[in-house]
C-alpha cells in the first residue's frame, strides 16, 4: 500500500521511511547475518517501489551472528546507496555500545538511532545505563508502544473496557494500583491543559531529554489530528513531575 502510494504520488523525497530486518517472519527468515540482510532489503525495496531506504533498522539484536558481520552488511547498503542511516531496536546497553564500538573500530557506519519499548507505564527497560548511552553517544531515540497499546489513552479502566478493541486482553496488565494512578494523574494533568490523556501521555515522552520521538498509531484521520496536537503540547516541570511520581 505503501509502495503504491508513492509511485502514484510522486512525493517519496518529502517522506522519510523507515523498516526493520532481523525479526523472525518465518523460521528461515530471521536473524542479522549478512546473507538474510542484503536479501531482505531487496524485498523491502520492492515491496515498497522506492530505490532506498532512510532508516533501516535491527529489529532485535542477533547474538549468533558476529556484529562485524551485521554492521559490515549494512556499510555495504550503505555505500550502495540503498540505504542512508541504520538504527537498533530492542538492543541491550551492553550490546548497543559492543555495536558502537565495532563500528568506530572498523570505520563502518554507527547505530544512529535505538527504538525501545518506552512509556509512562514501562520505564524500568529504558531508564538508566541505555538512556545514558544514546545521550552520551547521541542517538535518536524513537519510542515504539508509546501509549501503552491505547492504555494511556483513558480508553480502558475496567476489565469491562477490554471487548472495545482487539488488544484488550493485552491490555489486562496494566489494570492495577500502579496503573490506575497513572490514568487519575493523565487525567488531572489533562484537565489543567484542556488537553486528552493521550496527548499528555506522548507529551510527557517528548519532555524527556532522551526522546527525540514517540511512534504513536492512528486508526483515523481525526485521531491523527489529535495525537500530532501532542507535539504542540509544552508540560511545565510540575506537571512532568506529577506524572514522575504517579508513574514511578
Amino acid at each position: 500500500m505503501i509502495g503504491n502510494w508513492l509511485k502514484r504520488s510522486g512525493k517519496r523525497t518529502e517522506v522519510v521511511i523507515a523498516t526493520k530486518v532481523g525479526m523472525e517472519m518465518a523460521p528461515e527468515r530471521k536473524g542479522l547475518s549478512k546473507a538474510y540482510i542484503l536479501s531482505e532489503v531487496e524485498t523491502s525495496l520492492k515491496r515498497l517501489q522506492t530505490d532506498w531506504i532512510d532508516l533501516y533498522q535491527s529489529h532485535t539484536d542477533d547474538p549468533g551472528t558476529p556484529l562485524e558481520e551485521t554492521l559490515g552488511a549494512f556499510a555495504q547498503l550503505v555505500k550502495q546507496g540503498k540505504v542512508r542511516a541504520i538504527g537498533a531496536s530492542n538492543f541491550t546497553v551492553d550490546r548497543l555500545a559492543d555495536a558502537l564500538r565495532t563500528s568506530e573500530k572498523l570505520n563502518y557506519p554507527r547505530y544512529e538511532s535505538l527504538q525501545p519499548h518506552y512509556n509512562l507505564y514501562e520505564r524500568v527497560g529504558f531508564e538508566g545505563n541505555l538512556e545514558r548511552l544514546c545521550q552520551e553517544k547521541r542517538l535518536g531515540v524513537i519510542t515504539y508502544f508509546s501509549l501503552a497499546s491505547g492504555f494511556l489513552t483513558g480508553k480502558y479502566r475496567s476489565e469491562n473496557d477490554l471487548s472495545k478493541s482487539q488488544r484488550g486482553q493485552g491490555i489486562k496488565k496494566y489494570l492495577n494500583k500502579r496503573g490506575f494512578r497513572i490514568l487519575a494523574a493523565l487525567d488531572e494533568v489533562a484537565f489543567r491543559y484542556r488537553a486528552n490523556p493521550a496527548q499528555v501521555a506522548l507529551a510527557w515522552l517528548i519532555a524527556q531529554p532522551a526522546v527525540t520521538a514517540p511512534i504513536a498509531s492512528a486508526t483515523s484521520i481525526a485521531q491523527l489530528g489529535e495525537l500530532i496536537a501532542a507535539t504542540r503540547l509544552r508540560l511545565d516541570g510540575e506537571a512532568v513531575d506529577r506524572l514522575n511520581r504517579a508513574s514511578a
